[in-house]
């Protein structure tokens, strides 16, 4: 048993950071974690999330309606208010494709004209264990220099910018940066950041989720001086447009490539890797002066997908050996 509960950040966005909060909101259940904050990517230019953003010049509010979605509650209230969030709408009108969560965020956004009140009003009424913050205070976008683009010039670099043509492009991602390059962090993720013991990075969409947040000059400044420990949460497989042919090593030395001044302390990888893919994986890892823990953390072997229990458990016991 611990002697204390810790407080953790979690980084990231869409599906990766539902299933890193997912877990880490079982661990607020067993008393193990006692403060949890989401700072979450707004980038987002697709979908529900893009429409409204063009519209309205909000930020995107997907990505923190899956984060909220992630820390409801397991009662009934909790399970049917996640549903509700979560509810995309059908038919053939100007509503098709919106999300009522989106909706609701945005509503309250213009009501109270603050970011984060709003955030925390939608986390009160889902009954949400724990908070969550942008990832800054005005929508971005997301620029790539990208390889491969160019036919009779394989090495050119050509330059995407927007995270859905981020994540789908047809090339090979050479570096990400912002646009606008300093955007405002929120200050309350910056104070979650020094308060933290812990904060965990991925998994999720590496290029577009992940490393985002360290091209946000205020909120890497706080990571790397933050006394919390920080655990880098690997990929379960490449992604198709923003990680083709990665391996688990790769994941690790582009965030090496993006923030080299970044302390990691633990790194996080399923352990149905083959034994080549985990000895380039150690190699890696000890080079980065952090420590390798392989566990069980997939839904089974061979799927993309975090179990979160299994990925609580793997949580706990590097929490427990911190």
């Amino acid at each position: 048993m611990r002697d204390r509960a810790v407080a953790v950040v979690a980084f990231g966005g869409g599906h990766g950071l539902h299933a890193s909060l997912s877990a880490l909101r079982l661990l607020v259940d067993e008393l193990v974690v006692d403060d949890l904050t989401a700072i979450v990517t707004v980038a987002d230019n697709g979908g529900s999330s893009g429409r409204l953003r063009g519209e309205f010049g909000v930020l995107p509010p997907g990505d923190l309606r899956m984060a909220l979605a992630a820390l409801c509650g397991r009662n009934e209230w909790g399970v049917t208010w996640s549903r509700v969030l979560q509810h995309r709408f059908a038919g053939d009108g100007e509503m098709r494709d919106h999300v009522v969560g989106n909706l609701l965020i945005v509503g309250l956004w213009e009501l109270l004209g603050d970011h984060v009140d709003a955030l925390d009003y939608v986390g009160r009424l889902l009954g949400a264990t724990g908070r969550v913050l942008p990832m800054a205070l005005v929508p971005m976008d997301i620029t790539a220099d990208v390889r491969g683009l160019v036919p009779d010039h394989p090495d050119a670099l050509v330059s995407v910018r927007g995270q859905v043509e981020v994540a789908t492009t047809d090339g090979m991602i050479d570096s990400i940066a912002l646009v606008p390059p300093d955007p405002p962090a929120a200050p309350e993720a910056l104070k979650a950041i020094e308060a933290a013991d812990w904060v965990v990075l991925g998994p999720g969409s590496w290029f577009t989720s992940v490393l985002p947040h360290l091209m946000v000059p205020a909120l890497r400044h706080a990571l790397v001086n933050t006394d919390a420990r920080a655990i880098v949460v690997l990929n379960l497989a490449a992604e198709a447009g923003e990680t083709p042919g990665f391996g688990a090593a790769d994941h690790l030395r582009v965030l090496a490539e993006h923030a080299p001044d970044l302390p990691i302390h633990t790194v996080l990888a399923d352990q149905h890797l083959g034994s080549e893919e985990l000895a380039d994986l150690e190699q890696v890892v000890a080079a980065y002066g952090a420590q390798l823990v392989v566990d069980d953390v997939a839904e089974a072997p061979g799927t993309p997908r975090h179990d979160p229990v299994k990925l609580a458990a793997a949580f706990s016991r590097i929490l427990a050996g911190g």
